[in-house]
C-alpha cells in the first residue's frame, strides 16, 4: 500500500498541475460570464463547463470518423509508398536491392496472425488506455473542482496570511494569476494555431490521417523547445506516404511555419506575457523538463516570468517608499532644542517608552 502511495504521487501532482492551467485557463471566461449576468460562480461556472465539453466531443466526433476511413486505407498505401521512394537517387537502391516494399507487404499481411498468437502487446495496449482515460478523468474532475472552489481555496490560504501582510500577498497573487493566465492563452492560441497550419497543409497535399495530425500538432505544440519536433516529424512522415515530392513539400511547409513561430508568434503572443528573453526561456524550459518532464517544462517558463515580475514589482515597491521618506526628511534644526523642523511641521526629540527621558 505504501509503495502504491508513494509510485502515485507523481502522477497525482502531474494531474493537479493540468488541471490548474485548465482551471485558469477557463476562469477568465467564467468571470466574464459571471459580471454580465449577474449570475452566481457555480452557474457561470457550469455554462462554460458545459460549453466546453460540447466543442470537446464535437472536436472528436469530427476528427474520429474521417480517421477510421483513412486508417482502412493507409495499409494499402505503405507497399506503394515503399515502391515510391524506391525511386530516390540515395536510398532508392539499397531500398530496391532489399525488396522493402514486399518485406512491408508481407509484415502487414502476417501482423494480424502475430497479434493473435501473442495477446500481450493487445493488453498492454489496452491497459494503457485504460490507465490514460483513467488519469484524463480525474484531471478533469481536479479541473472542475479548481474552476467551481477555486476561490474559497484561495481564501483559505489568505487567512493564513498574518494581516499586515495580506495586501502584498493579494498583490503578487493578481500578479502572478495575469501572468501565468496570459502565458497559458497565449500557448493554447498558438498551439491552434500550428494545428489548424498543418490541418490545411495535409488536406491540400492528400497527406492521410490529416485530422489526426492537427490534434497530434495541437497537442504536442507546447511542450517546450521539442514540441514543434515532435508534430511536424509526423507530418513529415506521413506526407512521404504520398511520395518523396510531397515529403519535401510538407517539410517545406513545416520549416516555414517553424520560423514564423519561433520569430514573430511566440515573442509577440507569449513572449509578452513572461517578458523574458529567448536564452532564459530556453535555460527555463530545459531545468523544468529536467526535474519533472512535460509538465515541469511547460511551468517552468512562467513561473520565472512571475517570479521576474515579483522581484521588479518589489523592488519598485522599494524604490517608491524610500523616495516618500526621502522627500519627508530634509532636516533643519532651528528650534535651538534639539528638534526637527520638517515642512512646517516640528518632530520632538525621540525619547524611550520605558524611562520616558529623552535619548542621548
Amino acid at each position: 500500500m505504501a509503495v502504491w502511495f508513494v509510485r502515485s504521487v507523481p502522477r497525482t501532482l502531474s494531474a493537479l498541475a493540468i488541471a490548474t492551467l485548465v482551471a485558469l485557463a477557463l476562469n477568465p471566461l467564467v468571470d466574464a460570464l459571471k459580471r454580465r449576468t449577474g449570475w452566481s460562480r457555480r452557474a457561470a461556472a457550469g455554462v462554460v463547463l458545459t460549453t466546453a465539453a460540447l466543442v470537446v466531443a464535437v472536436g472528436v466526433a469530427l476528427v474520429t470518423v474521417p480517421t477510421i476511413h483513412e486508417v482502412r486505407d493507409f495499409n494499402k498505401q505503405i507497399p506503394s509508398t515503399v515502391r515510391d521512394l524506391g525511386k530516390l537517387p540515395v536510398i532508392g537502391p539499397r531500398l530496391r536491392e532489399a525488396n522493402a516494399s514486399d518485406k512491408v507487404q508481407q509484415w502487414l499481411n502476417d501482423a494480424p496472425k502475430h497479434l493473435s498468437a501473442n495477446s500481450k502487446p493487445i493488453e498492454n495496449a489496452a491497459g494503457a488506455i485504460a490507465d490514460g482515460v483513467a488519469a484524463g478523468l480525474f484531471t478533469i474532475l481536479l479541473a472542475i473542482t479548481l474552476l467551481l472552489d477555486g476561490e474559497l481555496v484561495v481564501d483559505g490560504f489568505r487567512r493564513l496570511v498574518p494581516a499586515r501582510r495580506r495586501d502584498d500577498a493579494d498583490r503578487i497573487g493578481r500578479l502572478v494569476y495575469q501572468i501565468v493566465g496570459r502565458y497559458i492563452a497565449g500557448t493554447l492560441l498558438v498551439a491552434v494555431l500550428a494545428g489548424f497550419v498543418m490541418l490545411t497543409g495535409s488536406l491540400a497535399l492528400g497527406i492521410p490521417l490529416a485530422p489526426l495530425i492537427a490534434v497530434w500538432v495541437t497537442i504536442t505544440n507546447p511542450i517546450p523547445q521539442v514540441g514543434g519536433f515532435l508534430g511536424g516529424a509526423v507530418f513529415v512522415l506521413l506526407a512521404l506516404t504520398q511520395g518523396a515530392v510531397v515529403g519535401l513539400i510538407a517539410l517545406a511547409i513545416f520549416l516555414i511555419y517553424q520560423q514564423l513561430e519561433n520569430h514573430v508568434l511566440q515573442p509577440l503572443i507569449v513572449g509578452r506575457a513572461v517578458r523574458l528573453s529567448p536564452p532564459a526561456t530556453m535555460v527555463a524550459a530545459l531545468v523544468g523538463v529536467a526535474a519533472g518532464g512535460f509538465v515541469g517544462g511547460l511551468f517552468a517558463i512562467p513561473l520565472l516570468g512571475a517570479t521576474k515580475a515579483i522581484y521588479l514589482s518589489t523592488r519598485s515597491s522599494g524604490r517608491d517608499l524610500g523616495g516618500e521618506g526621502c522627500a519627508e526628511e530634509a532636516p533643519v534644526d532651528d528650534t535651538g532644542e534639539g528638534g526637527v523642523e520638517r515642512v512646517g511641521v516640528v518632530v520632538e526629540p525621540a525619547r524611550d517608552e520605558e524611562v520616558g527621558e529623552p535619548l542621548e
